[in-house]
């Protein structure tokens, strides 16, 4: 029997939140612990280990990112056509537990962005059907404060992840300025359990949340249409992807804010516990800047957001003390915690139940695309002029999109619930 998307009222809660919404933030919490213990230093591994100039680490994360975007575009869609997002969130969960060992064995940064290749095809592929998960879970006025949550624990598994990190290189070489190989491989080992532990919590209790059928059966063939992706789209999204766009050519691969604390002499175990607070402030924003969003409107909460991001990567390009380098990271990760969530809530408050697979495929398409150029920006601006470049073409840009937000994008409504 097919649920609709509307959750009933009578379905028990867990902590006051939709059984879907609390585990699939559990799955994200488990990812995210391996993830962060296995790639965040990634670019110290390339820089240190491997030996990769500053452009190249730049093209292995904006490709990283944009292969990602591909997948979410397709998975979206799909998702939106057989009706089944939990069976594509599944797949693409596994898909990335499985790439992850193969880091052991990263010789070359050829080898490293192979990894890094399947693990985001896996990302991409589950991302979208899982925000619609969540979406299609609750109801209209519960949106921000669900992704909030769901942004809470995917930040607070990130968190804890880097501390594990910060553990193994504490005991390993402690005080070192550069990766060594032997404590990139240990951390890889590490990583790799919680992973397949979330695999095992997606499978078991996230619950299908299926619309009634408006779409073509299962088992009748599907094309993909570019030019039927954005029918049915309102026009408000479609003015909010090209702010992103902008927003996103000056936000450049995380890899650069890693590189800058090295670039300022802090030491590996320094910039994993940087990472630490970035990841707790991220995860203590993120519900409630979501619950905010739920009663001031999504679009204030988003363009605030963005201003800080703006006053966070000036800092980033003027600061030279490792004092004010560990500030901008906990500032940073406030950033974060005000917008991941809120924007996703707000893709959701524009678009109609049987279209947000694919309109969360657009979204994190257009943001993941736009990475491999702004990557590439970046690391050109940071070898050819300096390492603070980036950071002032990325405040630039901010406040061009928050501009464009405020004058071009209409806040829709969240009164009432969007008909399915």
């Amino acid at each position: 029997m097919i649920q609709k998307t509307n959750p009933a009222a009578s379905e028990r809660k867990i902590m006051g939140f939709a059984p879907n919404v609390f585990f699939l933030g559990l799955v994200s919490f488990l990812t995210d612990i391996s993830s962060e213990i296995i790639f965040t230093l990634v670019p110290l591994f390339l820089a240190n280990v491997l030996g990769a100039t500053t452009t190249i680490i730049g093209f292995v994360g904006g490709l990283s990112d944009s292969t990602e975007a591909i997948f979410k575009i397709f998975s979206g869609y799909l998702s939106d056509k057989i009706n089944r997002c939990k069976s594509l969130a599944l797949f693409g969960y596994g898909f990335s537990a499985l790439s992850k060992p193969f880091m052991l064995l990263a010789n070359s940064w050829g080898v490293v962005t192979g990894v890094r290749f399947a693990d985001r095809v896996g990302k991409g592929v589950r991302s979208s059907p899982r925000d619609a998960l969540i979406a299609n879970s609750v109801e209209v006025y519960e949106r921000g404060r669900s992704f909030g949550l769901h942004k809470a624990m995917d930040s607070l598994g990130a968190t804890l992840g880097l501390g594990i990190a910060a553990a193994v290189i504490y005991f390993t070489q402690s005080g070192s300025l550069t990766l060594a190989p032997e404590t990139y491989r240990t951390l890889v080992w590490w990583g790799i359990i919680p992973a397949f532990l979330a695999v095992v919590v997606l499978a078991v209790f996230v619950k299908e949340k299926r619309r009634t059928q408006t779409t073509k059966p299962v088992g009748e063939r599907i094309r993909f249409n570019f030019r039927h992706l954005f029918s049915g789209m309102d026009s408000r999204f479609k003015l909010f992807l090209l702010v992103m766009f902008l927003f996103t050519l000056g936000n450049s691969s995380d890899y650069f804010v890693i590189l800058r604390a090295q670039d300022m002499s802090v030491s590996v175990l320094g910039i994993s516990l940087m990472l630490v607070v970035f990841n707790i402030t991220y995860s203590l924003v993120s519900l409630p800047a979501g619950m905010l969003s739920d009663k001031i409107g999504r679009r204030k909460v988003i363009a605030m957001g963005w201003l800080f991001y703006a006053l966070v990567y000036l800092g980033f390009a003027v600061t030279q003390s490792q004092t004010g380098i560990w500030i901008l990271f906990g500032c940073y990760g406030l950033y974060y915690g005000i917008v991941e969530g809120v924007a996703k809530a707000f893709v959701a408050d524009m678009i109609p139940s049987d279209k947000r697979g694919t309109a969360y495929g657009l979204y994190q398409g257009v943001v993941g695309l736009t990475l491999l150029p702004a990557s590439l920006i970046a690391g050109i601006l940071w070898d050819t002029i300096d390492s603070a470049a980036p950071f002032y073409f990325g405040a630039a840009m901010a406040l061009l999109a928050v501009i464009g937000l405020l004058v071009f994008i209409k806040e829709p409504s969240t009164k009432t619930p969007v008909l399915s």
